[in-house]
């Protein structure tokens, strides 16, 4: 039967991104605002985030607009808003936003970030009644998406979210770029890499030449600091040019000789409206630490917000487009409070529709490190890990400089 108009006409959905940026969010809203208008919806961008539904409101029209998904970052703003009562925020603007979900006759609404974003918005779904659909977002790729990933025969629980093979694919690019001062000087570079709970992204480093690598998953303790110090010093000695680059997560649990506690380096004492506080400073800490003990010359070098700039690359741009058929299928279902997730592991050419599924948002939490992936006697990432990866950056391109000049004699 022909259908004398598409099935949604009339109907609006909004999109918003909250949290941390990444290079894939403006594809990805590109993504699901095409498919959306292809069902007939208006679709709308909330700005800002969360924030964006407080007060008079802050939406744009994206409907028949220009939209540059390459372009990393997102174009609708983010913020660290929480529209539920904290610590920080005690009063619930739960209120302003619904009123404005009814001021501007949003019927759908689409959620773009991590567990912080979508966990409220879930909230939203079960208390109020709100139509949300989640969607993943992180370079830490620390959200449990219940992604499978077959080696040697053996299922591993990953997770692969968009915005981290962007990120992946910088750190080890950067890595694979700072490992040529390293080897000038002589010197090991500990590299400060984002991951608050999480080694995913520290373990790209591996591409770019790294060998060994600290992650928040595995505290390093007094008695494992020594056993860490060891391995350095002897891959340091087997190295060809005598140097080192090692990756680190922001938020490695690092033994402190002068308090004999374990814990994290803090960069400032406060705290979103999550109740995440910032974290900073431990690759100096490390690389300190390595040139008393070994006499090495040590540096730190501070990845910062580099994995997460840039533009969309192209593994994400089809794992954007892909997990945006998924929302289709729900949209069209009426499935909300639901998430799109990969099923598996698969490189570039099988980021299809087919190999997705959903999962409820409230199930979403996070997913550390799996410990297939990690040596924690050797702090080194596994052959499984590289696996992992390869599906995502195809081999690792590391340039070396291959010429060993002959030694003048008198």
């Amino acid at each position: 039967m022909k259908l004398e108009q598409k099935l949604f006409k009339g109907k609006t959905l909004a999109i918003l991104s909250g949290g941390g940026d990444t290079p894939a969010i403006n594809h990805s809203i590109e993504s699901i605002r095409n498919r959306a208008s292809l069902l007939g919806f208006k679709v709308y961008g909330i700005r800002k985030g969360w924030k964006g539904l407080l007060g008079d409101g802050d939406i744009v029209d994206l409907t028949n607009q220009p939209y540059d998904g390459w372009y990393g970052g997102t174009a609708l703003r983010s913020s660290r808003t929480n529209p539920f009562p904290s610590k920080k925020n005690p009063e619930s603007r739960v209120p302003q936003v619904l009123k404005n979900l009814a001021k501007y006759k949003i019927d759908v609404l689409v959620t773009i970030g991590g567990d912080d974003t979508n966990g409220a918005a879930k909230r939203l779904f079960e208390t109020e009644g709100i139509p949300v659909i989640g969607y993943p977002k992180t370079i830490d790729n620390d959200l449990r998406t219940r992604t499978m990933h077959t080696y040697q025969g053996k299922e591993i629980e990953a997770v692969l979210c968009p915005g981290f093979p962007s990120a992946a694919k910088a750190m080890s690019e950067f890595t694979s770029k700072i490992k040529t001062t390293a080897e000038s000087h002589s010197r090991i570079i500990v590299m400060e890499v984002m991951g608050r709970d999480a080694g995913w992204l520290t373990g790209s480093a591996i591409f770019g030449g790294a060998k060994l690598g600290l992650v928040p998953e595995f505290e390093i303790t007094r008695e494992r600091k020594e056993v860490f110090f060891e391995a350095v010093k002897e891959a340091y000695m087997k190295s060809r040019n005598r140097y080192l680059v090692i990756p680190v997560s922001e938020g490695v649990r690092w033994y402190d000789e002068k308090t004999g506690k374990v814990d994290v380096v803090y960069a400032s004492s406060e705290v979103d409206e999550y109740g995440h506080p910032r974290f900073g400073g431990i690759s100096g800490i490390i690389a300190s630490e390595l040139y008393v003990k070994l006499g090495i010359e040590a540096r730190a070098q501070i990845s910062g917000y580099y994995p997460r700039a840039g533009h969309c690359r192209k593994y994400d741009r089809r794992l954007t487009a892909t997990l945006a058929d998924k929302v289709v299928d729900l949209l069209l279902r009426e499935d909300y409070g639901q998430m799109p997730v990969l099923n598996k592991i698969v490189p570039f050419m099988e980021l299809e529709e087919f190999n997705t599924s959903s999962i409820d948002m409230g199930t979403v939490g996070n997913k550390p490190l799996s410990t297939e992936y990690y040596d924690i006697e050797k702090f080194s990432f596994t052959d499984a890990y590289c696996d992992f990866l390869k599906n995502i950056l195809d081999q690792p391109e590391v340039e070396d400089f291959r010429y060993d000049f002959p030694v003048v004699i008198p």
